[in-house]
């Protein structure tokens, strides 16, 4: 919470939640960037790194129920929020808040898109607005995310990132040899190419 700002009333409970949510909620995806209501404090919601939904330490085992949270969902500077026209709490976020599960080619050669559907079921092209990005992890491995909407990133899964490096080329960059992979005209590196070399060579799982 900044400085100044105080919740305007307790945390909402999750059925009342729920209710405004649905209200809220219509046709296409929520104008959440145009609502800015009070701030109402934070309710015991978390979105575990593999993207599971709890309240109150408790799964939430309605999809239904997690995609209508996740259509209000938003990223604001101090932390990620549920937000309808009339309430604005704070949940937790683990890693992402969403997981890329699936992953579809569209189109051939230098007009090829690569489609992530996410575990919410909603469908983002990674292109120069909805970029991939590549985080480097303690053990040298690499994350995947790409950008889904606002400041809201899906981790790509796994499975997914297999399917992903099949796809990676070779380029130059900037003088350097990049592995990465391209979708809808734009080449996201991924790693040096001479640094995946050195760890296939040494047997070593790339990337």
């Amino acid at each position: 919470m900044t400085q100044g700002e105080r919740p305007s009333s307790p945390a909402p409970a999750l059925d009342s939640l729920t209710a405004g949510v649905q209200a809220a909620a219509g046709k296409g995806p929520p104008p959440v960037h145009l609502w800015n209501p009070a701030y109402c404090g934070e309710i015991d919601m978390r979105i575990a790194a593999d993207g599971t939904w709890f309240y109150m330490g408790t799964p939430i085992g309605r999809p239904a129920l997690v995609k209508l949270f996740a259509s209000v969902l938003r990223k604001d500077p101090e932390r990620f929020v549920l937000v309808t026209p009339v309430e604005r709490v704070g949940i937790r976020v683990d890693d992402a808040p969403f997981v890329a599960v699936a992953m579809e080619t569209r189109g051939e050669g230098a007009g090829r898109a690569l489609a992530f559907r996410t575990n919410v079921d909603d469908w983002v092209i990674a292109d120069s607005s909805h970029p991939l990005r590549f985080e480097r992890e303690a053990t040298g491995g690499l994350r995947p995310y790409v950008l889904v909407r606002g400041e809201l990133w899906a981790r790509v899964s796994r499975p997914v990132f297999y399917d992903l490096v099949e796809l990676g080329e070779e380029r130059d960059v900037a003088g350097v040899a990049m592995f990465g992979v391209a979708s809808a005209g734009t080449f996201f590196p991924m790693a040096e190419a001479a640094e995946l070399a050195a760890q296939l060579a040494a047997g070593e799982d790339a990337p």
